[in-house]
């Protein structure tokens, strides 16, 4: 259990980060925590899982491929311990899998949006938006990136630096620039910690303004997400919770005491309207938000009636 704590700490405090990296941290730990439980008893053993489930679960409020792949590896079977645990190997190792082919059909789908010139404003950090600059990249594209810091956490420092590695042209820019840079951009290409069953989108703090200033100046807004991205609880109107993070990611403990009558309001994430956004590109295909309610429905075999049903 004691991996198990310090992989969820380490969840928490964002030194593992990035919903896609969550997931398949997340799926690994269950699978590995199986093989240490030595109890014989089936029942016994359900409720170590369960346990794991949970704690997992309760590390990031926010990002919604977490549950998805919790819930995707605690659907595991078997009447005896053994039989469980070969379960949920399969189980996890598919979802691993899967996952990283995800973003992979992301980046060859996406590509195709991209046309040779074309300048594409980024936010924050993902994997599956990468995945399609690096693809259209490959294909011979010249394209330029505007990325940003992504403040507090700096994500964006994490971007320029892959997306230099890949060899291609990018321009670091303050995020309050957003909007005066807009003029030069062709295409917004973003992730997703979460998408709602109407649409909407969760991502980093400053995506909504982002797609807002798109929206306003008429440029197009790609949102690359994994289909376990999509918040089945949100066909119940269920709302998700956004993250407040640790006022210190802003300002300084000791600096913060300085001051009589000020404190620091710091939300990881704000949430998109699906009107600023014109497509959602996933692994099995690119798709209007409006669609989101089919990715839940098929892709991930939610009905309404399924609610609270997850084995956690």
């Amino acid at each position: 259990m004691k991996q198990l704590k310090e992989t969820a700490q380490k969840i928490k405090s964002m030194e593992i980060r990035g919903a896609g990296k969550i997931a398949r941290v997340a799926a690994a730990q269950l699978r590995d925590r199986s093989t240490r439980i030595e109890t014989r008893n089936i029942e016994e053993f359900n409720r170590e899982m369960k346990q794991a489930a949970r704690l997992l679960v309760n590390t990031r409020p926010t990002a919604v491929s977490l549950p998805n792949a919790v819930r995707a590896v605690m659907r595991y079977e078997g009447d005896s311990v053994e039989e469980a645990k070969a379960s949920i190997k399969e189980l996890a190792d598919g979802f691993i899998l899967n996952s990283e082919n995800a973003v992979r059909k992301i980046g060859e789908i996406g590509a195709r949006r991209v046309r040779d010139g074309d300048t594409i404003m980024t936010h924050c950090n993902s994997s599956a938006a990468i995945s399609i600059m690096a693809a259209a990249h490959d294909d011979g594209k010249n394209i330029h990136v505007l990325a940003t810091e992504s403040r507090p956490r700096w994500q964006g420092h994490l971007t320029v630096k892959q997306l230099d590695e890949k060899g291609i042209k990018t321009s670091l820019i303050v995020d309050s620039a957003v909007r005066y840079f807009m003029k030069e951009v062709d295409l917004v290409v973003m992730g997703a910690d979460a998408v709602t069953a109407n649409g909407s989108v969760i991502n980093k703090i400053g995506t909504s303004q982002l797609a807002l200033a798109a929206h306003e100046a008429r440029k197009n807004v790609i949102i690359a997400a994994e289909t376990y991205k999509f918040s089945p609880r949100s066909l119940l109107g269920e709302l998700i919770e956004i993250e407040e993070r640790s006022s210190s990611e802003v300002l300084a403990d000791d600096k913060l005491k300085e001051f009589s009558n000020v404190s620091v309001k710091n939300p990881a994430f704000d949430v998109t309207p699906r009107e600023y956004i014109d497509l959602i590109c996933t692994e099995v295909g690119a798709i209007p938000p409006e669609m989101a309610y089919i990715i839940i429905r098929e892709c991930l075999g939610w009905e309404l009636g399924d609610m609270g049903k997850m084995n956690i």
